[in-house]
């Protein structure tokens, strides 16, 4: 009988299964590295181990230290989430010797299914539609370009060990595919230790849609319906659905029919999803994941069913709870993944959280991170999920729209404006998508922020204008509350009361003069004769609500101020604003010809040139590594690279200067 469950993960996951364990009477028991000590999953938790070093590899992905923590805490169980050990049979097997319940699948179940081209075989054997494709040993790079000459083009390389997008290319032409072997194989090196690569045809137009099934010891299968998994970037799942839209009865019948029979083809137990790519009513089996998805909570909102409450009770060899014609499908789903990233082009950001409000009163957020935190280079940079739930998609839809717009994140950058251009574009909200939907619609999607209204200008300078009369700016000159020379509002004997504010959005600088007080003013420059009155609610002393009213309408926006960075937040989206005092100019870090800079966080995997080395323009000079991403760096020019200042395995901030390159001259 399970007692204590030791929760081998970290973040949102560790949160989430320490709620549910908690809930059903069970002690919890949380593992962290070093780099964690401070984090919410090990608040969250009875005990908690530390388990090494920050690095993944020296801590959550490694085997023996998390055993030893949990024989050291008399765990009866362990549960390991999604990503690190989730997958992975060695560590199942570990489990098993030391005599501690393992949370999931059984090792065969695992060791099937987290082959592709093994899975593939086996669903082939059992009469289930698999995708065209090379899922062979022979490995050669001749080989492998004659197996994709063979399918046909377009086809899809993907990392045979892997997931989560990494190793996986898609080669338009024959052109093409030498080049995308190569790279894909080290990426898989790098990720998985194992450079197999599969094959397959690649389906135009498909849709990712995935079912969650369950499996007991005693050989009975149930599907709690399916979720649509279309909305990705970089083959990353982004926004989840259940149920999915589209899809004509027969044709989810049949879907729904195929999982479970996928999950009875092998005796599995425990929670999996079945994944499926789906054209039209045509669909393939992809792939099998063993574990408890990131995107089950769409599945829990719609059938009312803890997934985590049933994984315990399985492994503690209970029948499953309900039969398949008790699971009852309840209205419509959405989760929105909300990470540190850049909106526009997906780079992973670091810091510290300074300000963090997150939309609990319409939605069900799962996270593992408060304001003060920081994300790290270390790990995954997802701040929160937001799950909504209504009587049908538009509703559901509509509380998601609501959710996404009441994010505040200050700090660091987030994804929060990519998803609200997501779930408001015309194809999103008529449920007309497929996997290719950000890729087609990039120009609409990932764009640069358009540049500041005059109002908004004129707004920001005067909310920044409150802030530092507040901090004592301009200095009283007097010790008397009630003197004149007290007061903070720009006020000076014989003197017109003007106030100068110097700000900018990062593309653009404003040199803003105004003249007033007491929140109403008039523009002398750069807009002469506009005049705007605000009110300001000042709920701490870094964190306000400015008051407007804009054509008989009270439009509020909140603001957090931090250093000299004050982020507004509105309906609209966020914008951050800096300040400063002179009129000093920054000097732009890209105009440093002679050295190129790290465009993020991340490990240097590979050093491609070395100190002495003439390189042409284009070639890649390293290759760096972030949040599940490579990323090679290339000459701008044709020139000499004169130092190196990393080797290979080396951690590297944003900005930081990678190589001494000198160009040609002339160029």
């Amino acid at each position: 009988m399970i007692q204590k469950i030791l929760i081998a993960n970290r973040g949102e996951i560790a949160c989430r299964i320490a709620r549910t364990v908690s809930s059903m009477g069970m002690q919890t028991v949380a593992v962290y590295s070093d780099i964690d000590e401070g984090s919410l999953h090990v608040a969250s938790c009875d005990e908690a181990v530390n388990i090494g070093n920050s690095p993944a590899t020296e801590s959550y992905l490694n085997i023996d230290s998390i055993i030893k923590a949990a024989l050291a805490t008399d765990s009866d169980a362990i549960h390991p989430g999604y990503g690190f050990l989730s997958e992975n049979a060695a560590f199942a097997k570990a489990c098993l010797k030391a005599g501690i319940i393992f949370i999931g699948p059984s090792v065969s179940n695992i060791e099937s299914m987290g082959s592709k081209a093994v899975s593939k075989e086996l669903m082939f054997n059992a009469k289930i539609p698999v995708v065209p494709g090379y899922h062979g040993v022979e490995q050669t790079l001749e080989y492998l370009k004659s197996k994709a000459d063979e399918i046909g083009y377009p086809v899809l390389i993907k990392a045979s060990a892997g997931g989560g997008g990494r190793g996986m290319r898609l080669v338009e032409s024959e052109k093409n595919i030498e080049e995308s072997i190569q790279s894909a194989q080290m990426e898989a090196k790098a990720a998985f230790a194992d450079d197999r690569l599969l094959i397959e045809k690649y389906i135009k137009k498909p849709r990712h849609v995935e079912v969650q099934v369950f499996g007991d010891n005693f050989g009975n299968v149930v599907h709690l319906f399916e979720r649509d998994c279309s909305i990705q970037r970089r083959h990353q799942k982004v926004i989840e659905e259940a149920p999915a839209p589209e899809i004509d009865a027969a044709t989810r019948s049949a879907l729904l029919d195929t999982a479970v029979a996928v999950a009875k083809a092998i005796s599995y137990k425990g929670a999996g999803t079945v994944e499926f790519v789906l054209s039209d009513d045509e669909f393939f089996f992809i792939e099998m994941n063993t574990r408890l998805q990131v995107e089950h909570s769409v599945t829990e909102l719609i059938t009312g069913i803890d997934l985590v409450e049933w994984q315990i009770k399985i492994a503690n060899e209970e029948p499953l709870p309900l039969r398949q014609d008790e699971i009852i499908q309840n209205g419509h789903a959405f989760e929105a993944r909300l990470y540190a990233e850049d909106p526009n082009d997906f780079r992973p950001q670091t810091g510290v959280i300074s300000h963090l409000v997150l939309p609990y009163s319409n939605s069900r957020i799962d996270t593992g991170v408060r304001q003060g935190d920081a994300v790290s280079v270390y790990y995954d940079p997802m701040i929160a999920k937001l799950s909504v739930h209504g009587t049908s998609r538009s509703e559901a839809l509509k509380y998601l729209n609501s959710a996404v717009r009441g994010i505040e994140i200050g700090g660091l950058v987030s994804n929060q404006p990519f998803l609200k251009r997501v779930i408001e574009h015309k194809d999103f909200i008529e449920g007309s998508f497929d996997t290719n939907f950000i890729e087609r619609h990039s120009k609409q999607l990932l764009k640069p922020d358009e540049a500041l209204s005059d109002n908004f200008i004129i707004v920001a300078a005067i909310t920044v204008l409150q802030k530092r009369m507040r901090v004592g700016e301009p200095k009283s000159v007097s010790s008397e509350p009630s003197s004149p020379w007290s007061a903070k509002d720009g006020w000076r004997l014989n003197s017109r009361n003007v106030h100068r504010v110097i700000i900018s959005d990062g593309a653009s600088e404003y040199n803003i003069l105004l003249s007033g007080a007491n929140e109403a003013y008039e523009v002398v420059e750069p807009f002469p004769g506009k005049k705007i009155r605000l009110s300001f609610d000042w709920h701490h002393e870094n964190y306000c609500t400015v008051n407007q009213n804009q054509n008989k309408k009270l439009v509020r926006t909140n603001v957090f101020f931090d250093q000299n960075i004050a982020t507004f937040f509105s309906s609209d989206g966020t914008t951050e604003i800096a300040w400063r005092e002179d009129f000093e100019s920054k000097a732009d870090v890209n105009e440093m010809a002679s050295s190129l800079k790290a465009p993020m966080p991340g490990k240097i995997m590979s050093i491609m040139k070395f100190d002495g080395d003439r390189i042409r323009r284009g070639e890649t000079l390293l290759v760096l590594e972030a949040m599940k991403m490579q990323h090679a760096v290339q000459a701008p020019s044709d020139g000499v690279v004169n130092e190196m200042y990393f080797v290979e395995g080396d951690l590297v901030n944003e900005g930081d200067e990678l190589l001494d390159f000198e160009p040609d001259s002339g160029d």
